[in-house]
C-alpha cells in the first residue's frame, strides 16, 4: 500500500464533535507507524479534505456521527456507504463533508482507493471543549478500529513505551 492517512475531523469546541481530533492526537502520542502513513488533526476541513488526501492510496477518518443508535454507539462505515450518503457529520461546519470531497475527487478521476470512516455518536455537541463521559469510553473501541484497519493496510502501528504528549490543548484548564 502507498500512502495511507488517518484524519482526525471535529470541532474540538464543540464537546463530542472534538473526537475526530481527540483520537489523531492520541494515536500521535502513543504510536508510531511504520510505512508511508501520516495521522491528522485535521479539524473542519470543507473541501480543504481534497489537499489532505491528494496522494493517499487510502484514508481512515474519524468523527463524530448522525446515525440511528445510541450516544456512544461505535460505527463503521466503507466508500460505499459513505458515498451512498449513509452517514452524516454531527456538525455544519463540516460542510461541504467527506462525501462531497470523494465525489469531487472521483470526478476529476482520482482520490484513495480505500476509504473508511470511523464514528461514534455524540452525546453533546454544544459549546465544550471536553468529550462527554459516554464519547470518551468510545475511544479505546476507535483506537482498536483504526489500528486493526492500519495492519490491514499494511501499516503497522508500535505502540510507544514513553508516550509524547498528545497535546489536546483545548482540554486544558486555564488558570
Amino acid at each position: 500500500m502507498s500512502r495511507v492517512v488517518v484524519l482526525g475531523i471535529g470541532n474540538v469546541l464543540n464537546s463530542d464533535d472534538g473526537l475526530g481530533p481527540f483520537v489523531a492526537r492520541t494515536i500521535q502520542g502513543g504510536w508510531d507507524l511504520v510505512g508511508d502513513a501520516e495521522v491528522l488533526d485535521a479539524g473542519t476541513p470543507g473541501m480543504d479534505l481534497l489537499s489532505l488526501l491528494h496522494g493517499a492510496e487510502a484514508a481512515i477518518f474519524v468523527d463524530a456521527v448522525r446515525d440511528k443508535g445510541a450516544p456512544g454507539d461505535v460505527k463503521r462505515y466503507d466508500r460505499a456507504a459513505i458515498l451512498q450518503g449513509g452517514t452524516k457529520a454531527a456538525m455544519s461546519p463540516h460542510e461541504p463533508g467527506l462525501r462531497e470531497a470523494l465525489l469531487a475527487m472521483e470526478f476529476r478521476g482520482g482520490g484513495p482507493a480505500e476509504v473508511v470512516l470511523w464514528g461514534v455518536i455524540p452525546e453533546s455537541i454544544e459549546l465544550g471543549t471536553t468529550l462527554t463521559g459516554t464519547v470518551r469510553r468510545a475511544v479505546p473501541a476507535i483506537l482498536d478500529g483504526v489500528l486493526a484497519d492500519l495492519e490491514r493496510l499494511g501499516v503497522p502501528a508500535r505502540r510507544l513505551e514513553t508516550p509524547r504528549d498528545p497535546d489536546i490543548w483545548w482540554e486544558r484548564q486555564v488558570p
